[in-house]
């Protein structure tokens, strides 16, 4: 019997990046492949939202195994929102469209137009999905052949949303940032695999694309559910795994922008963010701060008894930041001189971002 794989392309926000081929109109483009079943939309029961940002290689790895779920292929949708448009990542997607001809899910790609980041991103994935459920997970991440399929299986339950297990591996000896980024997974939510009901992401209006980091808007998300006591429950037989790859060096003070966001999210659930996410402001930083400003206006005051005093606290303080940060994790050479800078950076970075999101936001976040 004849049967289709659909695959839809929005081209827009490609062409807008192109102006070669921006006299053309910019259709959203369906193009329709015999498989092995006929994908009617009333038996979709959950569209996959994959957000994505030229990493090209981990998106490969991603579609091979939402496309290998145990799920019946006409259940499920996959959605790909490319956060930066380019022909390479439609390429991609168009590869496994051809490679999933015989069977497969439907598959979309959009680019992503208009406002960036994860928030925007994946709203605009979810608003096209055609699902009652709505997957969550990143183009980083690999979900378990049963992915979909226990998932599934919870939410006959009646909850409401659905936050899986994510398993990420690493070195016996990890650096700092693997360590922290370790924590992700006993954490209590995480959209590398979140499962929502779709009504209750309209309910709550999606993502707030304030957040341009991605842990803020889903943490975000995650507080306001809470205030409306939605049915969350845990199931850690619903894995994904994320690899964490080498990060680019410095990498912990090039996050530090976030904490603009972090103001953001203080202002919205003070409560919450006191209770889950940082008890106290972090006084150290604003010690260390504070000995190199006194270090500072001693020179220029011409006290330098005062001046010497300053700097020595601050060598202290920033001695202790380092063993600190060094505790458990790599002593290897490269690893302990990252860590020797970017203590030095760290302090003042972190207080002049978080002092820079109080502006902004105009709250008191400290």
């Amino acid at each position: 019997m004849a049967s289709n794989l659909t695959f839809s392309v929005d081209c827009s926000a490609f062409y807008a990046f192109n102006p070669l081929v921006s006299m053309f109109p910019c259709p959203t483009v369906e193009a329709t492949m015999p498989t092995a079943a006929t994908i009617d939309p009333a038996l979709i029961a959950v569209s996959v939202v994959v957000p994505t940002w030229g990493r090209l290689d981990q998106l490969d790895s991603c579609l091979d195994a939402l496309t290998r779920q145990t799920l019946a292929p006409e259940r499920y949708e996959i959605i790909v929102v490319d956060d930066e448009p380019d022909h390479n990542t439609l390429h991609l997607v168009s590869g496994w469209r051809a490679r999933k001809i015989e069977r497969g899910p439907r598959l979309i790609y959009l680019a992503n137009a208009g406002q960036h980041g994860a928030a925007a991103a994946r709203n605009r994935g979810w608003r096209v999905a055609r699902a009652p459920i709505i997957a969550f997970t990143d183009d980083a991440a690999i979900p378990a052949p049963d992915w979909l399929e226990k998932a599934l299986a919870e939410f006959a339950s009646g909850i409401d949303a659905l936050c899986g297990k994510i398993s990420m591996p690493l070195a016996a000896t990890p650096t700092e940032y693997q360590r922290a980024a370790l924590r992700m997974q006993d954490a209590e939510f995480a959209c590398a695999n979140f499962f929502s009901r779709r009504e209750l992401l309209e309910a709550e209006g999606g993502f707030d694309e304030r957040f341009a980091d991605a842990h803020c808007s889903e943490t975000d998300l995650y507080f306001r559910l809470l205030a409306r006591t939605a049915q969350i429950a845990r199931a850690d037989q619903v894995q994904v795994t994320q690899p964490l790859r080498p990060p680019p060096w410095g990498a912990s003070v090039s996050e530090l922008r976030h904490s603009v966001g972090q103001a953001l999210l203080y202002k919205k659930h003070p409560q919450l963010y006191r209770q889950k996410i940082q008890d106290r402001p972090p006084w150290d930083y604003y010690a260390i701060v504070a000995v190199l400003l006194l270090a500072f206006i001693a020179t220029i005051a011409g006290s330098p008894l005062l001046a010497a005093s300053g700097v020595t606290a601050w060598l202290v303080l920033t001695i202790r930041l380092c063993q600190r940060r060094l505790h458990g994790t790599s002593h290897s050479v490269k690893h302990v001189a990252e860590i020797i800078v970017t203590s030095v950076l760290i302090p003042p970075l972190a207080v002049f971002w978080r002092l820079t999101g109080a502006l902004r936001y105009r709250v008191r976040f400290a």
